[in-house]
């Protein structure tokens, strides 16, 4: 984050379909060389799916309780590009590119100051109570085709 963005609030915000959250790197994320601890990333990218689930207006827990299921991560491809280090004010960018009727595919982005860090794809599927995949409510799967489809002009980075 530079003096000339205005930060963003806790829970990240939406432009143009793609979901930014901040993150800070604390002393607990790194290691012993001062670097973030590889599996600290995947932490951040939870955090931001969680939140910008929440912000698109699902309610996890209500959902959960309710005994619709809970999204599992199915699938994650990593790639590591550039190290953080503690301190660093990170952006994770969250981006629906496909939506399927139990499993939605994000491609999770970090940045560093603009930097790339981290590219991910993930893919995140609905696990009804006893494990198995279920279908995604039709609400919920429009509203990831809507953030698709608001993204697909959006493709800076």
């Amino acid at each position: 984050m530079n003096g000339d963005t205005p930060p963003l609030p806790p829970s990240g915000v939406f432009s143009g379909g793609v979901h930014r959250f901040p993150v800070r790197v604390y002393f607990e994320d790194t290691d012993l060389s001062g670097i973030v601890y590889h599996a600290n990333y995947l932490r951040y990218m939870e955090r931001a799916r969680s939140d910008m689930l929440r912000l698109a207006g699902i309610d996890q827990r209500a959902a959960f309780e309710a005994g619709a299921g809970a999204y599992a991560v199915a699938d994650l491809s990593i790639r590591y590009r550039r190290p953080a280090r503690l301190d660093d004010d990170l952006v994770v960018e969250s981006r629906v590119v496909a939506v399927r009727a139990a499993a939605t595919e994000i491609i999770q982005r970090i940045f560093m100051r603009g930097e790339l860090c981290i590219e991910a794809k993930v893919i995140a599927a609905l696990v009804s109570p006893s494990g198995r995949p279920s279908r995604q409510p039709a609400d919920w799967r429009e509203m990831f085709t809507n953030l698709m489809k608001e993204s697909q002009g959006d493709n800076a980075g």
